[in-house]
C-alpha cells in the first residue's frame, strides 16, 4: 500500500510529501524494499537533499538492497542530481551486474554535468566491456555529447550504427540532425532530416537553428516556413537568426505574424528584439516593444529589465534607462554592468563611476565584463588616476584576472592623456607579446603615437606586431598614417605593399540612422544610387551646406 501511494505522490512531483511518508513508514518499524527505494531516491534528487540521500544509501547498503540493479541505477540517478558525478561513478563501478539503464544512467550523467568527454569516454568503455547492444537512450546520450564537442567522427561511427540496427525514431533522428548541424555538417543534417517519416517540432527548430547558425538564414525562413506547427522555441531561433545577422526589420516583421498566429512571446523572444533595437539603434522600435511588455502584464524580470537598459542607453535615452533599472526589483550584475557602460557611453562618465561604487557597496558581485564597462568610464571622462586604482583593484580586491580588453581601457586612457611610455611599460609588463588579442591594446598606442607624432613609439610597436599573427587592417592602416604624418612615404608604400601581400584589405565603414521607425544603412563606396531616398538626402545635404555658408559669410561681415 505504502509503494502505491509513494508512487502516486513522486508521478504528481509531490516530493517532499513523499519524503514525508517514507518517515512515517520508518516510525512504524516497516521495512522499504527495492520498489519502495527508487521512489524516494527521485524525490530526493529533485529536493537535492543531500543528508537524506546519504542516509538512504547507508540503508540500502546495511539491508544489501544496493546489489539490487533498480536500486542501484536509482542511487546513481539521485547523485548525479545532486552534482555528485564521483559518487554516482563509484556507484556504477561497485555494481556487481550492470544492465544498459546502468551504462546509460553513467553517460547521461557525464552529459548532465557537462562532463562530455567523460560520457564519451564511459560510450567507448562500454562498447569494449559490454556485450549489451546500445539502445535509443545510449544514442541520444552519446549524440548530445558529441554535438558539445563537435566529436564529428564519433557522430558519424553511430549514425552509421543507427543506419543498420534502427528505426530512424524522432528522438534518435533529432540528435543526429542536432549533432550534424553543431558540427557545421548541414548537407547531412538536412540528409538525415528528410530521411525521417515522423518529425515533431524540435526537429524542425534543430534544423531552422542549424541553418541559422551557419549563416544560411534564407534557407531557414524557407524550412521555417513549411514547419507545420510552430511553437514559441521555432519562432524565436529564426527572430534570433534575423537579429544576429542584422536583419531586424525581418525580424519584427516575424514578430508581427507570430501575434498574428496567436502565438505568446517569452521573454526570449523579447530579449531578442530588444539587442537588435540596441544594435541598430531602433528607439522607436524600441518603444514600441516596451509598450507591449507594458500592455500584456508581461514580467519584467532581470534579464528583460537589463535588455530594456541597454536599448535605451544605445539608443541615447539614459534617463529612461536609468527609470527602468530602478524599476528592476533583482538586478544582477550585467543590470548594473548595462547601465555602468550606458553611462559611461553617453558622457556622462561621472554618474557611470558612482554607480560603480554604489555597486560595490551594495554587494553586487563584480565580473570582467564589469571592469571593462568602468574603465569604459574612466576612458570617456579622462580620469587617469580612477583608471589605475580600478584596474589594480581587480586583481587585488576583486580577484578578477585582468584581459587584453582590460589593458586595451586602461592603455587608451593613459595615451589620451600622452602619458605613452606609462602605457608602453603597462604594455611590456602585462601582455604576452604573440597574443593576437593584443591586436587592439597595439592599435590603442599606435593611435596615440600618430597623434602625438611620436613615431620611435610607433616602430616598436610595428616590432611587437610582426610578431603576431594579424588578419585585420586597423593596425596596419595606423601604422601607414603615422608613417604619413611624418612624411616617410616609402615606408607607407612598405606597409600598403605588405597589407596587399597578406590578403589583408581595410573593410569600408558603415552607419546607420533611425527615421519614422525604419533604419537605414549607410556604408562607405557604395553605389550612391543604391538607396531609393538618395536625391532627397542630396537636396537637404545641399540646403545645410549652403546654410552653412550662409552663417560663415555673415559672421565674417560682421
Amino acid at each position: 500500500m505504502y509503494n502505491k501511494m509513494l508512487k502516486s505522490l513522486a508521478d504528481g512531483k509531490s516530493f517532499t510529501k513523499v519524503l514525508a511518508l517514507f518517515g512515517e513508514l520508518r516510525g512504524q518499524g516497516l521495512y522499504p524494499d527495492n520498489f519502495t527505494l527508487p521512489v524516494v531516491l527521485k524525490s530526493i534528487g529533485r529536493l537535492r537533499k543531500v543528508l537524506e540521500g546519504e542516509k538512504v544509501h547507508g540503508y540500502a547498503v546495511k539491508t544489501g538492497l544496493e546489489f539490487d540493479s533498480y536500486v542501484s541505477n536509482s542511487l546513481m540517478g539521485m547523485y548525479a542530481s545532486l552534482g555528485k558525478i564521483e559518487i554516482t561513478h563509484k556507484v556504477f563501478d561497485e555494481m556487481p551486474q550492470r544492465d544498459v539503464i546502468s551504462w546509460n544512467g553513467l553517460i547521461s550523467s557525464y552529459v548532465g554535468n557537462g562532463r562530455f568527454e567523460d560520457a564519451i569516454g564511459v560510450f567507448q568503455r562500454m562498447s569494449q566491456e559490454s556485450n549489451l547492444k546500445f539502445d535509443e537512450g545510449t544514442i541520444v546520450s552519446t549524440l548530445s555529447a558529441c554535438s558539445a564537442l563537435k566529436n564529428l567522427e564519433i557522430g558519424e561511427g553511430i549514425h552509421k550504427y543507427v543506419v543498420t540496427e534502427f528505426e530512424m525514431s524522432v528522438r534518435i533522428g533529432n540528435a543526429l540532425v542536432d549533432m550534424f548541424c553543431k558540427c557545421g555538417y548541414l548537407d547531412k543534417a538536412r540528409a538525415v532530416f528528410d530521411s525521417m517519416r515522423d518529425k515533431n517540432v524540435k526537429c524542425w527548430t534543430s534544423m531552422v537553428f542549424g541553418y541559422v547558425s551557419n549563416g544560411r538564414i534564407d534557407e531557414a525562413r524557407e524550412l521555417f516556413e513549411r514547419s507545420p506547427v510552430k511553437d514559441v522555441v521555432l519562432w524565436t531561433a529564426m527572430m534570433n537568426g534575423y537579429v544576429q545577422f542584422n536583419r531586424f526589420d525581418e525580424a519584427l516583421e516575424l514578430f508581427r505574424c507570430m501575434q498574428t498566429a496567436g502565438i505568446r512571446p517569452d521573454n526570449f523572444v523579447l530579449v531578442s528584439l530588444l539587442t537588435g533595437c540596441a544594435q541598430t539603434g531602433a528607439l522607436e522600435q524600441g518603444k514600441w516593444i516596451h509598450g507591449y511588455i507594458n500592455e500584456n502584464r508581461v514580467k519584467v524580470d532581470k534579464v528583460v529589465g537589463t535588455a530594456l537598459v541597454d536599448m535605451y542607453a544605445k539608443c541615447g535615452c539614459i534617463e529612461t534607462a536609468l527609470e527602468v533599472f530602478y524599476e528592476i526589483k533583482e538586478r544582477d550584475t550585467a543590470s548594473w554592468t548595462s547601465l555602468i557602460y550606458g553611462l559611461a557611453m553617453n558622457g556622462m562618465s561621472g554618474r557611470a563611476l558612482d554607480l560603480y561604487y554604489e555597486m560595490e557597496n551594495v554587494g553586487v558581485r563584480l565580473d570582467a565584463i564589469t571592469f571593462v564597462a568602468v574603465l569604459t568610464a574612466c576612458n570617456h571622462g579622462g580620469f587617469v588616476a580612477e583608471g589605475r586604482k580600478i584596474f589594480h583593484s581587480m586583481t587585488e580586491r576583486h580577484k578578477v584576472q585582468p584581459k587584453s580588453e582590460h589593458c586595451s581601457c586602461l592603455i587608451d586612457l593613459l595615451c589620451r592623456a600622452g602619458l605613452l611610455d606609462e602605457a608602453e611599460e603597462l604594455v611590456d609588463k602585462m601582455c604576452s607579446e604573440t597574443d593576437e588579442t593584443l591586436v587592439p591594446v597595439y592599435c590603442s598606442l599606435l593611435s596615440a603615437a600618430r597623434n602625438y607624432g611620436d613615431v620611435k613609439i610607433a616602430e616598436r610597436i610595428a616590432e611587437k606586431l610582426e610578431k603576431v599573427e594579424v588578419s585585420d587592417s586597423s593596425a596596419h592602416t595606423l601604422l601607414a598614417s603615422v608613417y604619413a604624418s611624418a612624411n616617410r612615404w616609402e615606408d607607407v608604400t612598405n606597409v600598403r605593399r605588405k597589407m596587399k601581400d597578406l590578403g589583408i584589405r581595410k573593410f569600408p565603414g558603415c552607419s546607420s540612422i533611425e527615421v519614422d521607425g525604419v533604419s537605414h544603412e549607410f556604408i562607405v563606396g557604395d553605389d550612391p544610387s543604391s538607396h531609393p531616398k538618395m536625391d532627397e538626402i542630396n537636396s537637404m545635404l545641399h540646403q545645410t551646406t549652403n546654410l552653412m555658408l550662409d552663417l560663415e559669410h555673415k559672421e565674417i561681415d560682421s
